[in-house]
């Protein structure tokens, strides 16, 4: 029996080649963490997440300088590219113009109605779109002074806004409803659901660092993705982003949606554990960020146990003192020195991929 619901049918937009809603696979993205202005720092590190796998990236852009960099970064970098904006509808039209895929906005911190409309012609003008982003701690005084911090709230927010902008005859929208705690986020994408087909980014904001963050992130966002609600999704976590792009995967996997990469299983070890099985793992999960073959690899702590647990696995190592042995579907392949274990299970991944596609190919 499956752990997920039918998934929430959803108007279907895009931001660059990214198909999101409705049946598309629903897309991990991160933020940079940069100064956007900062054009090398920002290539590189969004670089660095493409390899993790992200999809889209957002930048801040804070001033104009921000926002006249986003020529120049999306030169370099594959992937489409959101506008984070706040307040200044100006920054909004110049992110556009210096080519972003799509902005992130709250309506109703932008101003009046003719700042808002300059920002939608812009949008259509650009053929790109609007993200509406509401978060618990920066409701309308309005809303927040008669319903107070709560879920409601944010729908109400969130419904708001949407008007704004189908009045406007803008439809290419996602919406997102982030608070800092998880019930109240999963509440009010709940309480939304029902009420638009607009497309919903999920993620719980200001999770905290890496337990916090991935504890919150993988209950609130597993919870509404097992609910069949959500089309992107982003972990918040206070460490490189990368950690983000890896932790949204494994949500993913682990709720049967999506998989990237290769899956690592590990044991936790115990008293019989004669290497350093903490660190042989983390660099086996590490390299196996830019690996893109779908296999199922064992990091196992001892040879007496190891290869038998872990037979479900593809491939996989297993330490002894000293010494450590490779094996394929429970079966040992061969003996190798502990410093090379890493080393030689990375090659014989490599190998098994590349014998794969050929294979693959000549079925073609």
């Amino acid at each position: 029996m499956s752990l997920v619901r039918k998934r929430r049918q959803t108007r279907q937009i895009s931001i660059g080649k990214v198909k999101i809603g409705s049946d598309a696979p629903i897309s991990v993205q991160s933020m940079t963490n940069t100064q956007t202005q900062d054009v090398e720092a920002t290539v590189n590190q969004i670089l660095s997440l493409e390899k993790a796998g992200c999809e889209i990236i957002r930048v801040a852009v804070p001033d104009m300088e921000a926002a006249e960099a986003i020529e120049k970064i999306k030169q370099r970098i594959t992937i489409p590219i959101i506008a984070d904006i706040h307040f200044d509808f100006r920054l909004a039209l110049a992110s556009a113009r210096a080519g972003a895929d799509a902005l992130r906005i709250n309506p109703g911190n932008i101003g009046e109605a003719e700042k808002i409309r300059a920002v939608v012609d812009c949008a259509k003008d650009h053929g790109i779109l609007i993200r509406i982003g509401v978060n618990a701690g920066s409701l309308e005084k309005e809303i927040e002074q008669r319903l107070g911090i709560t879920a409601e709230a944010m729908v109400e927010s969130a419904l708001r806004n949407i008007k704004i902008l189908e009045d406007l005859d803008f439809y290419n929208i996602k919406v997102s409803l982030k608070a800092s705690d998880v019930s109240r986020t999963v509440k009010a994408y709940r309480l939304l659901a029902s009420k638009t087909n607009v497309p919903f980014h999920v993620g719980v904001t200001e999770a905290g660092g890496l337990y916090a963050g991935i504890t919150k992130s993988a209950i609130g966002i597993g919870m509404l993705l097992a609910e069949g609600l959500g089309d992107t999704l982003r972990v918040s976590l206070t460490r490189d982003p990368v950690e983000e792009i890896r932790t949204g995967y494994e949500i993913l996997r682990a709720l049967g949606i999506r998989s990237r990469g290769p899956e690592l299983i590990s044991c936790p070890t115990c008293g019989r554990c004669k290497i350093d099985l903490f660190k042989i793992a983390e660099q086996a999960e590490k390299a196996l960020l830019e690996r893109s073959s779908q296999i199922k690899v064992a990091i196992m702590g001892c040879v007496v146990n190891g290869p038998g647990e872990a037979k479900e696995a593809d491939i996989g190592i297993a330490g002894g003192d000293g010494m450590g042995i490779l094996f394929k579907k429970g079966k040992v392949i061969r003996k190798i020195d502990q410093d090379k274990l890493v080393d030689q299970l990375l090659s014989e991944i490599d190998t098994m991929t590349e014998n794969s596609e050929e294979l693959n190919g000549k079925k073609e």
